[in-house]
């Protein structure tokens, strides 16, 4: 048990880690295009990712707790990570707007299908991790109003 809490740990910060890092590489460009008038403050971006990423640790520590996660589990994991850290490489350090758009989409898609495996295993968790999906849908939609103002 205490490998896959390590495991856990270490596999959000990295995703955490590496998010963040593209963002900021892309931090000038990204503060340089129009934004819509109805912006969410930019102070307020990392808070809630880092909540999400909390979240995940705990929901994803107590979802193994009651049972072992599955194969399926583990690659739909990996994949919401791997999407999460693209995104942030072509949007913000590859300045692809478009790309970036495809990107966000396909990863909510993927982040709604992780919402109903949690939610599949415990009702509480799969609430506690809902942030994650609306989060990423609010994401796409100021994700598409850049690309279209700019």
């Amino acid at each position: 048990m205490k490998k896959n809490v390590i495991i856990t740990i270490v596999s959000i910060v990295l995703v955490a880690g590496l998010g963040t890092l593209f963002v900021q590489l892309g931090m000038g460009w990204f503060e340089s295009l129009r934004k819509p008038t109805e912006w969410i403050p930019s102070w307020v971006i990392p808070i809630v990712w880092t909540v999400v990423y909390g979240l995940f640790v705990y929901v994803l520590l107590k979802w193994q707790s009651r049972q072992p996660l599955t194969k399926e589990n583990i690659i739909l994991l990996i994949i919401n990570g791997v999407l999460n850290v693209l995104w942030c490489l072509v949007f913000f350090t590859l300045n692809q707007l478009l790309l970036g758009n495809i990107v966000i989409i396909i990863n909510a898609l993927f982040a709604l299908r992780l919402y109903f495996e949690i939610c599949k295993v415990d009702a509480m968790n799969g609430l506690i991790i809902s942030i994650y999906p609306i989060w990423l849908c609010i994401a796409t939609t100021l994700n598409i109003a850049v690309w279209i103002l700019n």
